[in-house]
């Protein structure tokens, strides 16, 4: 375990540790740091103002969360309904995406959404002559780029706890008299629940610190949390407060972790038969 130990200590809990530190000084008066202790920044991230930006990212994050969760779980479920030859090749397609890179995918929904986008044309096409919608710099529009380039975390996730469940239990379910909804209901979806949980908490928390869709998709209308981060540090020069922010952003996604985990343990003692094959 030391290399794996070695680099997440190098990598991951130094860093944090230095942006903790640095939210304990002050700013210097021509930006950088003033290294006197003070503990204002962090009384300044629950100014209405900020608690504002946290609370909107809160809600696009959590719509966008929503969103994927229904998509995510559909695509797994008729993904895990195939024969299972055919699911890896449906996964495969599912997880193409991610053979771009993320600030292509959304600039591609920039030329999707734009006043001239496909999106236009094809409207133009079936008869549409009126002032072309505007869906490019709105809120639906950095929704719709999250969820886009989040999605495949969520079909894998709740692809997982699908293929390995037993389908005897559902067809149980059916000799007993229970309706498709009931057998879903009351069988299939408390055996998954800690995939649609990871798959959620994987999009809410990458969700909630983006800063690059709201930024290209949004054009700077709509501030959330990871973009105050950014600017705090190469705009305002203010390096205290942005490591501030950056801290209070840590521990919410640290809290939703730490649920999720939560909820998996309470899941795993109510585990079910698996394939055999599985």
């Amino acid at each position: 375990m030391a290399p794996a130990l070695a680099w997440l200590v190098g990598l991951m809990v130094v860093p944090c540790a230095l942006v903790l530190a640095l939210a304990f000084f002050q700013r210097g008066v021509y930006g950088g740091v003033d290294y006197t202790f003070t503990l204002e920044n962090f009384g300044r991230v629950f100014d209405p103002l900020y608690a504002g930006i946290f609370l909107r990212s809160a809600r696009i994050a959590g719509t966008a969360t929503v969103i994927a969760v229904v998509l995510g779980y559909a695509a797994a479920y008729a993904i895990a309904s195939c024969r299972r030859s055919l699911q890896p090749v449906l996964l495969f397609f599912a997880v193409l995406p991610f053979w771009s890179n993320y600030l292509i995918r959304t600039y591609a929904w920039i030329v999707l959404l734009n006043r001239e986008g496909l999106i236009t044309q094809l409207l133009r096409w079936f008869g549409y002559e009126g002032e072309p919608p505007s869906m490019l710099y709105t809120e639906g529009a950095v929704i719709a780029g999250l969820v886009y380039n989040y999605l495949p975390f969520v079909i894998l996730a709740c692809y997982a706890p699908l293929s390995r469940m037993n389908p005897e239990l559902a067809e149980a379910s059916r000799d007993l008299g229970g309706s498709a909804f009931t057998t879903f209901r009351r069988i299939i979806l408390p055996l998954t629940l800690p995939g649609i949980a990871a798959g959620a908490v994987f999009v809410f928390v990458l969700s909630i610190g983006n800063f690059v869709t709201p930024a290209l998709l949004g054009g700077g209308r709509f501030q959330m949390i990871g973009n105050l981060v950014y600017d705090q540090f190469l705009t305002a020069n203010d390096w205290p407060f942005g490591a501030a922010l950056s801290m209070a952003l840590i521990g919410i996604m640290m809290l939703l972790l730490l649920v999720q985990a939560y909820a998996s343990d309470r899941a795993s003692t109510r585990t079910a038969p698996v394939r055999e094959d599985a």
